[in-house]
């Protein structure tokens, strides 16, 4: 299953893992680390981020790896169009004011865009693990 995971995201998912890969060689780290057949990297950021098979993970909760996990198995089954569906929405709802100012005044949760509730739901599914 994992030879499946790594085909799929470097062949289909070649984009955002090329992507991915760049950022892993410049991003200054903590710790490295496999996460299901990922790789996770933590970084010094609030921030978590997957690209492709590569994670770059912020936190100290496990619910947010999962979630981020979500996102790898997202780029499986969108392969090139990952990153217009789901890449771009979630960058731009996770940095533009205008959307942090929404979600804080109408006391809207970060997972609740499609993309965010999507990656928990198969991180979830697929770990058998509690994601946020």
């Amino acid at each position: 299953m994992l030879a499946l995971y790594y085909l799929l995201q470097l062949s289909w998912g070649l984009l955002q893992n090329i992507l991915g890969f760049i950022l892993w060689l410049f991003i200054s780290h903590d710790e490295c680390y496999f996460y299901h057949g990922a790789y996770v990297k933590r970084w010094h950021h609030h921030s978590s981020l997957a690209l492709g098979l590569f994670i770059f993970y912020g936190h100290h909760d496990e619910r947010i790896l999962v979630h981020e996990y979500g996102h790898t198995i997202q780029s499986i089954i969108l392969g090139p169009f990952y990153l217009l569906i789901i890449g771009i929405p979630s960058l731009l709802w996770a940095t533009l004011p205008y959307f942090k100012h929404l979600r804080k005044k109408k006391r809207i949760s970060y997972y609740s865009l499609y993309c965010e509730r999507s990656a928990s739901k198969l991180g979830r599914k697929i770990l058998g693990k509690d994601a946020i």
